[in-house]
């Protein structure tokens, strides 16, 4: 059924209008729930599963974009097995799955998961797509070096992508947390925009139209207020609706991957985390235009 992905991804179950046909699809969602290096609250192991569920909950069609999901060919392919214990293992086996779904043309749409899951599926994207851009939303920078003597960790993620394409390749907006250490290396090294986020993403655009953009989305992006099912959720974020603007602006541009992480539905029995993720990854699917590789 998934061609060449098969083995790489157990099927569980599908997002809301995904089809069964990976060889004609043009988009492919995958679950990588790996919850390995978590600072705080854990749980994001059970993002995928809240969020696919959370999906039924929406209409398939989007009334801002006047389009419906089912008119997009793409499938959800399960998740990616990740290794319990094992942080190399996991990230190989989604660096994997990744590199499959690239190798095809097709657009990766990861749900996490804990944020290190980006590292190998951007390191992928850097070897598909030359002169890549990486669009991050996040309340925290992610960019210290190392976090309790671990260079690999959800709190590092953005500091090794920076090794991988240059820092001055990474855009990153809504941050309002981190250590001054890393906030300083951010602003010396990229392009760093905090509490900020509409303004900036628009004016940022022009520089960004034409390049290969992968988007990383980190829910605590989104103040507590709209999503508090995270492990380190963070007051004084954006709302719903300017994360799901932001999806819009992005799909301007020619994005070739998209990840969504850090949803952790333990901490919100009301489901609207999830359900926000949901919506989220709908609107991406209908916004985003399947890249050209390079």
């Amino acid at each position: 059924m998934n061609g060449g992905i098969d083995g790489l991804v157990e099927r569980l179950g599908g997002f809301m209008g995904a089809g069964d046909d990976y060889s004609e699809s043009s988009l492919v969602i995958v679950g990588a729930p790996m919850d390995l290096t978590v600072s705080f609250r854990p749980g994001t192991r059970e993002g995928p599963r809240s969020i696919r569920q959370a999906s039924y909950g929406l209409e398939e069609y989007s009334i801002d974009l006047d389009r419906d999901i089912r008119e997009v060919v793409f499938c959800d392919a399960g998740d990616v097995p990740v290794l319990p214990g094992s942080v190399g293992e996991s990230l190989r086996r989604i660096g994997r799955a990744a590199a499959e779904i690239m190798a095809g043309g097709r657009l990766p749409v990861f749900l996490g998961g804990e944020h290190l899951i980006s590292l190998p599926v951007i390191a992928e994207a850097a070897r598909f797509y030359q002169d890549l851009a990486v669009v991050h939303l996040d309340a925290h920078a992610d960019m210290r070096d190392e976090y309790l003597g671990e260079r690999l960790s959800h709190a590092t993620v953005m500091r090794r992508v920076a090794e991988i394409i240059g820092g001055e390749n990474i855009f990153q907006f809504g941050i309002r947390s981190g250590c001054k250490e890393e906030i300083e290396f951010a602003r010396r090294s990229g392009h760093l925009y905090c509490n900020q986020l509409l303004e900036p993403l628009a004016e940022c655009l022009p520089v960004l139209e034409g390049r290969p953009v992968y988007v990383t989305l980190d829910i605590d992006v989104v103040d507590p207020a709209y999503a508090p099912g995270t492990g380190t959720a963070e007051p004084g974020g954006c709302s719903a609706a300017e994360i799901v603007k932001a999806v819009h602006l992005l799909g301007k541009l020619n994005v070739v991957g998209f990840d969504l992480v850090e949803v952790s539905p333990v901490y919100d029995p009301s489901q609207r985390t999830a359900l926000l993720a949901a919506k989220i990854v709908r609107e991406a699917v209908l916004s985003f235009k399947k890249g050209a590789a390079s």
